[in-house]
């Protein structure tokens, strides 16, 4: 990938440039093999559905689902935690239902349990510790009568925090529950294997997976949910099963299913180099004044680091560094708040470190000399701070 700006890209957890390969296979989907997947009673019409029963089965290897027909293409992962949520609620009884999630999530989580709750449903809301971990008692003691859903994200978008995605199916499902979890920063950068985790439901997106913005999937184990389970919230010439009508984004999915194969055969390799990138990284900032880590733990990715510089505030060290560094206090779905992130105050329940913490996400086109650039100019960021106070 060529580098057409001097500032370092390392927001990937935010979004991945989309994979020239990926860009590649794309391309003869927005000219010469224009067709709609869903007629097929000619060339055309075919040439895209095959097209998209391929991507269909990439998607499918990489988190190891037992059918290509599990996988339900969507705009995002946002759409697809909208429908896993909504839809269930919806196909329960509106008045006797309760999820169990976590104080943590993605907005797309929280956002629509709220939803939900302003319909009348009842959500319980798991604290964290200091690391960001749930507690694997108080899941089992928040579980009612009425329980239909537990959803706990995989991996942090913030943290990069591991939750313990195995055992929590396992209690869901004792308690008669289905299990959901959003993905989105784990497909493509982790082992994610929904029959071996006894996951329900996964939401993931693809420009996390250096593809394309603007699709996405949710997996539905179609052996324990159908459609009189989970209703459709978008309606009109049932598409994707019957789940989610409207025109597929071919070209965009022809783009998720190559990231996921390109993810598939060169994830271990990436995880390795990222690992010491990470290290090279941490080991550098470690010898700046006051830099600590939000998160001590094993169970998290080598690829986001959440950490903060005593009490500076993040934004003065972001616009001290803005022209060489492209980096994040946060989710790059609340960014723009002027508020501290929801995920920190859980843990720390400390509005100076939250204020003061930033978030770098290492990725596939990131290189060594980029990490030796980038502790250089946080030290250099620092010291232009402290004179001026």
């Amino acid at each position: 990938m060529s580098k057409s700006s001097p500032i370092i890209y390392l927001d990937y957890a935010a979004t991945t440039p989309t994979d020239q390969r990926v860009v590649d296979a794309m391309l003869p989907y927005f000219t010469n093999k224009f067709g709609n997947a869903a007629s097929r009673t000619h060339f055309y019409g075919q040439e895209a559905s095959n097209a998209v029963k391929k991507a269909r089965g990439q998607v499918a290897n990489l988190i190891q689902a037992a059918k290509p027909e599990d996988i339900i293409f969507t705009s995002g992962a946002t759409e697809a935690i909208n429908l896993a949520i909504i839809g269930l609620f919806d196909a329960e009884n509106r008045a006797d239902f309760h999820m169990i999630t976590v104080k943590t999530e993605h907005k797309a989580v929280l956002d629509t349990c709220s939803y939900i709750e302003s319909k009348g449903a009842s959500v319980t809301y798991l604290p964290v510790d200091s690391n960001g971990m749930i507690d694997l008692e108080v899941l089992k003691d928040s579980f009612q009568s009425n329980t239909k859903l537990v959803s706990v994200m995989m991996v942090n978008n913030e943290t990069g925090v591991i939750q313990p995605i195995a055992e929590v199916a396992q209690i869901t499902h004792a308690k008669n529950a289905l299990f959901m979890t959003d993905a989105t920063q784990a497909v493509g950068k982790m082992d994610v294997k929904v029959q071996d985790m006894q996951i329900d439901l996964l939401a993931c997106s693809a420009h996390k997976v250096y593809g394309p913005n603007g699709v996405g999937a949710l997996y539905i184990n179609r052996d324990k949910i159908s459609k009189t389970k989970l209703n459709p919230h978008i309606h009109g010439g049932g598409h994707e099963g019957g789940f989610r009508s409207g025109t597929l984004n071919t070209p965009g999915i022809v783009g998720f299913g190559e990231a996921c194969d390109i993810a598939n055969r060169e994830m271990s390799k990436e995880q390795e180099r990222i690992a010491h990138l990470s290290a090279l990284l941490m080991g550098g900032l470690s010898q700046l004044n006051n830099f600590e880590l939000n998160v001590h733990t094993s169970s998290k990715l080598d690829s986001i680091l959440s950490f903060h510089f005593g009490d500076i505030d993040a934004e003065a060290i972001i616009i001290q560094s803005k022209d060489k560094i492209a980096l994040s206090n946060g989710s790059a779905c609340t960014s723009k708040e002027i508020k501290p992130s929801h995920v920190l105050m859980a843990m720390t329940d400390n509005v100076d470190i939250a204020y003061a913490s930033l978030r770098l996400s290492i990725g596939r086109f990131t290189d060594e000399e980029e990490i030796d650039d980038v502790i250089n100019a946080f030290a250099q960021a620092l010291k232009e701070l402290e004179a001026f106070q």
